[in-house]
């Protein structure tokens, strides 16, 4: 047979085994972790309106799972697997979208609303809600990206403290138009990946948040952050700057260091920098307006 005829037949057949699993009180799974438990590689799982005292593990690769309509209506709660999270993700080229996880609790301290265990997890349009993190992932290798996304008053400084997206040394960690806001002692975003990437984001206190820091690179790596408006809050623990990077040691390449054209204010009575860099590359601002008692940059780097 020929080769070509091969991988046709091969492919036409993948498509034919993916299925959608329904999940909600009238159909065939009435819970999110029914369907995790038969899912195969490139099923797609449509999550109905409700709310579910649930959680799951999604073992197989290149699954979407998705809820159907508003994703305020879509809600996950409560109820946190294997002492990780609502949603442990372990399958590769996972897709999560369109739901509410909200409430995520362990002993530890670290319960998040979904833990990221396998490479390349994309997550849309989820709002994650008063959780102790709202992402967790220890992942090497692989990439994460988060876009139209709303954190909201996740984060806690227990045994250690848990913040809204908390990931370990991915290749690439990219955030795009989500919204933090709220977050409660530890950071929006703390990421240990090799670049990281924050556009269009709205990353604030708010009159009640009590987070550290806006961003946190604690051990270098490219930063790119751009186009986002950041606003550290009146009771923000952590008064000293608003993006951190290399204080915890830098272990690896930090090859670019780019922070341009955020709107940027400080609503403390103390002084605060927008920009602490511990290491030795230099920090390039450009275009970014700041209000408030900050400074713009601590350390190497250059202002305009």
């Amino acid at each position: 047979m020929p080769r070509l005829l091969v991988c046709l037949l091969l492919l036409l057949s993948g498509a034919a085994q993916a299925r959608t699993l329904e999940v909600g009180e009238t159909k065939e799974f009435k819970a999110p972790s029914a369907a995790a438990a038969v899912a195969r590689d490139g099923d797609h799982i449509a999550i109905q309106p409700g709310s579910y005292f649930d959680c799951a593990v999604w073992n197989a690769n290149k699954l979407v799972i998705e809820g159907v309509g508003d994703a305020d209506k879509v809600v996950i709660t409560d109820k946190s697997c294997m002492g990780k999270a609502l949603f442990v993700t372990v399958g590769e080229g996972i897709t999560v979208r369109n739901l509410t996880l909200t409430r995520a609790r362990v002993p530890d301290g670290n319960g998040a609303g979904i833990r990221g265990e396998g490479n390349d997890l994309t997550v849309e349009k989820v709002r994650f809600i008063n959780n102790q993190d709202g992402i967790l992932s220890g992942t090497a290798g692989g990439s994460m990206t988060i876009r139209d996304s709303l954190f909201e008053r996740n984060g806690v400084c227990l045994n250690a403290c848990a913040h809204g997206v908390y990931v370990g040394t991915l290749d690439l960690l990219h955030i795009e138009n989500t919204r933090f806001i709220g977050t409660k002692q530890g950071h929006h975003i703390k990421s240990r990946a090799r670049r990281t990437e924050v556009i269009g984001c709205i990353i604030e206190d708010g009159p009640d948040g009590t987070a550290s820091y806006e961003i946190e690179i604690p051990n270098g790596g490219s930063l790119i952050a751009r186009r986002n408006t950041m606003v550290k809050g009146p009771k923000a623990e952590n008064h000293s700057a608003m993006i951190v990077i290399g204080a915890e040691g830098v272990t690896q390449p930090t090859q670019e260091l780019t922070i341009e054209d955020n709107i940027v204010r400080s609503d403390g009575s103390w002084d605060t920098y927008f920009v602490n860099n511990i290491t030795a590359t230099e920090a390039m601002l450009h275009g970014n307006t700041l209000s408030g008692a900050i400074k713009p940059l601590k350390g190497d780097g250059q202002v305009p």
